[in-house]
């Protein structure tokens, strides 16, 4: 995949992680940490402090959002608390693995399975 993501411009990896620990999911500060230890693990620099908000107006939406900016483009998540479901995108035009943010991602947030869908763009 590296070979193709060179005559790309950026790669997207979109995960839905499937019943994750609710206190995992329910904590801005866990979140927050989720974000810095992904970032050292696939060699990304933030660029300013992750945002994360809890909002919804209904059961169905309701839960943590985040947004953290990197030098490369972004991360972002939701976090569904009807579901316990993890819903996370690493868009970034430098080179990183999808199945290792996959494998660390359902690992940190103690999930049972993940949809993983890898997107290149060009």
């Amino acid at each position: 995949m590296e070979d193709n993501v060179l005559e790309t411009w950026g790669i997207l990896a979109s995960l839905d992680i499937h019943d994750c620990d609710p206190n995992k999911i329910r904590s801005a500060v866990y979140i927050k940490q989720y974000v810095i230890d992904l970032c050292t693990l696939i060699d990304m620099k933030r660029f300013g402090d992750t945002q994360v908000v809890n909002f919804g107006d209904n059961d169905k939406v309701a839960g943590y959002s985040m947004v953290q900016l990197i030098e490369t483009s972004c991360i972002t998540g939701h976090f569904a608390n009807l579901t316990n479901r993890a819903y996370i995108d690493v868009f970034s035009c430098k080179y990183f693995n999808p199945k290792e943010v996959q494998r660390f991602s359902e690992e940190y947030f103690n999930g049972i399975y993940t949809k993983l869908t890898v997107t290149l763009r060009d």
